[in-house]
């Protein structure tokens, strides 16, 4: 099939707009992993909006396209926090940035990641154990008690957990067993969601653990996971009263891969219809049984993501 919208100038923002928010009335918040992509001119964004002195600045563009961002989609999955905690004075710009935007954020790596990768931005941490790994008084001190403020513009708080090796966990059971003490200090008024890239993990002792704290497990689409549709069809799989979805990468694409192909991401070139349907059943299911439902479309997946959600929401 063609790639749809190869001429920017044909998306119709202002109709997807109209669509995604209609269906964030009925509790379905649909949106992009992150924001800042000029390959998005055309579609999202103006160019003109960003001119300084007759030219294009690059600059004003990161620092203000997300109130342009939030005309169109009514939330962003922030993908910024999984690398650091940020200050207070960050969080207060960024809430004002855009008002009546709401969030999902990746939870910061320091709580997530048990061993360091071996990696030049880990610096001397690198290859070493983390000391933090699923430290509840960092997690609260550091980060839910700072976005307590802005709880009403959150939708959800991802952990993202790498895949772990059997060092680590031998099996689905030995990470709940690690994962449950956490889960039951989380601080309530927030919606909770894991995010593994452990296949093997998948289980029933996975996902009793989740339940019993109303923690979503997040249906994800990366390299070396199972399909959407194979995840979206474990009925144990769906352990909040509400779900999660992120689709970033065909499986069996490499993370680095997909960023050499897929950039500056303009277009859609690699269109997966497996994936659309899932999100489409996810989005069913989720009207049918008046559930809340949050789903995030990375430009990794096929190449743009605003277009591939505009085919999701908008299918013939």
């Amino acid at each position: 099939m063609l790639p749809l919208f190869d001429d920017p100038s044909s998306f119709d923002r202002r109709a997807l707009s109209s669509k995604l928010r209609s269906l964030a009335d009925e509790g379905i918040w649909i949106g992009t992993s992150s924001w800042k992509y000029e390959g998005w001119m055309g579609q999202i964004y103006s160019r003109d909006r960003y001119a300084t002195r007759g030219r294009f600045s690059q600059k004003r563009f990161e620092a203000e396209c997300i109130a342009e961002y939030a005309e169109t989609f009514p939330i962003v999955c922030g993908d910024f926090s999984f690398y650091q905690f940020p200050a207070p004075q960050y969080w207060e710009r960024l809430f004002s940035s855009a008002r009546g935007l709401s969030f999902a954020l990746k939870v910061p790596e320091d709580i997530t990641v048990r061993e360091f990768p071996v990696h030049a931005r880990y610096g001397p941490r690198a290859g070493m154990d983390n000391p933090n790994f699923l430290s509840s008084d960092l997690f609260r001190s550091a980060f839910t008690d700072v976005l307590a403020p802005f709880r009403e513009r959150l939708g959800v708080l991802i952990f993202e957990f790498g895949t772990f090796g059997k060092r680590h966990f031998e099996d689905a059971r030995a990470f709940a067993s690690a994962l449950e003490p956490f889960l039951e200090s989380l601080a309530p008024g927030f919606r909770y969601a894991v995010e593994t890239r452990n296949a093997d993990f998948l289980e029933p002792a996975y996902f009793d653990c989740l339940r019993r704290y109303n923690v979503a497990h997040v249906f994800n689409s990366w390299t070396r996971m199972p399909d959407l549709t194979y995840q979206t069809q474990i009925a144990e799989a769906y352990t909040a009263d509400f779900t999660v979805t992120r689709a970033l990468l065909r499986r069996g694409r490499p993370y680095e891969e997909a960023v050499k192909q897929f950039s500056p991401y303009e277009r859609i070139q690699d269109e997966n219809p497996p994936a659309r349907a899932a999100m489409r059943d996810l989005i069913k299911q989720a009207r049918e049984k008046r559930r809340s439902a949050y789903i995030f479309v990375n430009n990794r997946l096929e190449g743009n993501a605003p277009v591939t959600i505009d085919s999701v929401v908008n299918e013939d």
